[in-house]
């Protein structure tokens, strides 16, 4: 079963400040803010939604086709592509756009001064989901807001069953945009703050929004998730990390896991610990697709972590 990953492919440079922001910047002076700042370490990730689910998904043997619009810049990540076994079928590569790009500066406190550059995932629209090649799955990740749109209604009249997952877009989309992707969707997955900000905009309760689709899940960090279906909760426990080096991708590899759960037609309960193990695999390694495992070693994390066994 073929899933269609909607969503940004995106570089993310991440740059370490060994101070603290709060040390350079002055209160009464925020109006005419200009400091600079020394990072001796710098990163630079392959990342973007539906880059980093693809990679998770491939992890897993899972078997996904990213679609993004990229840019001139783009060569080096399709090598890793390339080298990963991921399908770049439908990569699109816009020759005078840049490939979308985050700069991140992190400071001693673990705070973050973020500048991002769409770029070529302004055009995502320029893609359609396919009605011929074989895709039964698929996902809406954050990417433009004409793309998500689009490629919800895509899915939709091509009766592809499709997950939607608004993320960092939610300033993008206005209150009708969620609730029609709402109906449109067969599934929908945010954090728990997300899932308070969609009730608040839709004006949909989360027991409203679990009633419109097949599943709500509902991620909430250390404290575990939730999977509403079916008029059941299903509580699904955190893995603990080996440590907590960057959390920068986790709901990605979450998201991975519960389209691996879904092609396989896996319970929800067993699809929910294999998302939540995909979580706590990542969040031990620095960047979004620097983690790796065998298939040996994720059952044997799966057997650690809840005592049962499962077969990938």
């Amino acid at each position: 079963m073929t899933a269609l990953i909607c969503g940004s492919v995106a570089y993310d440079t991440v740059m370490v400040f060994e101070g603290h922001f709060k040390d350079h910047i002055l209160a009464d002076r925020i109006h005419m803010l200009n400091v600079a700042f020394l990072v001796p370490a710098l990163r630079r990730n392959f990342g973007g939604c539906a880059g980093n689910i693809g990679y998770n998904l491939t992890l897993l043997g899972g078997d996904g086709k990213v679609m993004a619009t990229v840019g001139h810049d783009f060569a080096p990540y399709r090598g890793w592509m390339k080298d990963c076994g991921m399908s770049q079928d439908f990569i699109r590569e816009l020759a005078d756009e840049y490939t979308a790009q985050a700069y991140i500066t992190t400071d001693a406190d673990n705070n973050q001064l973020t500048a991002f550059h769409p770029g070529a995932m302004n055009h995502a629209h320029v893609n359609r989901v396919p009605k011929d090649a074989g895709i039964k799955l698929g996902i809406v990740a954050p990417e433009s807001h004409q793309g998500m749109r689009d490629h919800a209604a895509q899915f939709a009249a091509a009766g592809i069953p499709f997950i939607f997952d608004p993320g960092q877009a939610m300033t993008l989309l206005t209150p009708d945009d969620m609730r029609d992707m709402i109906e449109k969707a067969a599934w929908v997955a945010v954090n728990d703050y997300e899932a308070s900000l969609l009730a608040e905009r839709t004006g949909w309760s989360l027991e409203q929004i679990a009633t419109k689709v097949r599943a709500l899940v509902v991620t909430r960090g250390a404290e575990g998730s939730r999977i509403f279906t079916g008029g059941e909760t299903h509580e699904i426990p955190a893995v603990k990390p080996a440590r907590i080096a960057d959390p920068t991708g986790c709901g990605d590899a979450y998201r991975a896991g519960l389209l691996y759960g879904l092609q396989r037609g896996l319970d929800w309960p067993t699809t929910g610990r294999i998302a939540s193990l995909m979580g706590s695999l990542k969040v031990a390694h620095h960047g979004t697709q620097s983690h790796r495992f065998s298939h040996t070693e994720f059952v044997a994390a799966y057997h650690a972590a809840f005592g049962a066994t499962i077969e990938l």
